[in-house]
């Protein structure tokens, strides 16, 4: 790699991929809405626009030799054509630039909830057939565009798919201050038997994946048309490690559990709700939610290893103290 581009190259997986780029001195391009001091000052190029505007990829793309394409718009709740448009139609015009720009390799950003069919997985791999049915359009968006991505594989763009579950780490906008936030509050509970294990991601780590998934492309290409599922290779209890967060960070410890059943209807009665009175709001409870806090989401990381020699270099516990640290 001698010119990559990052898109979503401000965002927390973008920017620790453009971090570790630029400790290779390897020249990094960031495609994003809004400019990005703290990559610039990396010694990243950054390119202001959107995704979905052809024209823009088309000149972003010029002389690249890689792309990481990260950007998407995340979240369960929303409009479909915000994330048909983001996520299918913006990954639609990141392959037409890297063909129109002779681009040989292309790394897109998955996620594990393309193969969620709302029923527990333990060890899952690389096998487990697209979901079918969707509870939230961000699961159905991503299915599309990672089929678009490895749809496209072939000789003259070698593409593949990360597939990074929970990510989370220091700087993380989402997850932790979300989990924490409610916590202070006293609006989260446990949701079923508290048993299920899910994948969780130092952000680090699916950064470091996302590279080495790029130089398998540029040496032996055997990644090619492949998906791999990122984790730190050994599943939590959801419940416990929830537990072990708010302790390290003073947050008083939840004392209420719905069933999962419950859990369930009150996110079908919410979405209805929120649908006809306030759209724009998300619910505190959808079903698509009560099913990830209820259910078993983890995965083998045993391609990853064998394909691209991916193992988590920071263990869970490094991770933990390097987050309460940042807090």
């Amino acid at each position: 790699m001698k010119r990559v581009l990052v898109t979503g190259g401000g965002g927390f997986v973008g920017s620790h991929i453009v971090r570790q780029l630029r400790l290779q001195d390897i020249e990094c391009l960031v495609v994003g809405r809004n400019p990005y001091p703290e990559m610039e000052a990396l010694g990243a190029q950054c390119l202001q626009g959107d995704i979905c505007d052809p024209r823009f990829l088309l000149d972003c793309c010029r002389e690249v030799d890689t792309v990481f394409h990260v950007a998407a718009l995340a979240g369960i709740w929303g409009k479909w054509d915000d994330y048909y448009r983001i996520n299918v139609l913006g990954t639609e015009n990141v392959l037409n630039a890297c063909k129109k720009n002779k681009i040989r390799h292309l790394v897109y950003t998955s996620t594990p909830s393309v193969v969620f069919n709302g029923d527990d997985i333990v060890d899952g791999d690389e096998r487990l057939p697209y979901a079918e049915r969707f509870l939230c359009h961000y699961a159905r968006s991503k299915v599309m565009a990672e089929k678009l991505v490895l749809g496209q594989a072939g000789k003259e763009l070698l593409t593949c798919a990360i597939r990074p579950h929970l990510v989370w780490g220091p700087g993380d906008p989402h997850l932790i201050p979300r989990l924490l936030e409610r916590g202070r509050l006293k609006q989260l509970k446990k949701v079923g038997d508290c048993t299920n294990l899910v994948d969780i991601s130092y952000v680090e780590n699916v950064a470091e994946a996302h590279l080495l998934a790029a130089h398998n492309l540029q040496s032996t290409g055997t990644a090619s048309g492949q998906a791999y599922f990122i984790s730190q290779g050994k599943p939590v209890n959801l419940w416990q490690w929830i537990d072990d967060l708010f302790q390290r960070m003073d947050v008083a410890p939840i004392q209420s559990r719905v069933p999962f059943t419950l859990a369930y209807v009150a996110g079908m009665a919410l979405e209805g709700l929120h649908r006809v009175f306030v759209p724009e709001k998300e619910p505190r409870m959808t079903r698509f939610l009560a099913e990830q806090l209820a259910k078993s989401h983890c995965f083998s990381i045993a391609r990853a290893h064998k394909d691209l020699g991916y193992s988590p270099r920071i263990s869970t516990e490094e991770g933990m103290e390097r987050l309460c640290r940042s807090m």
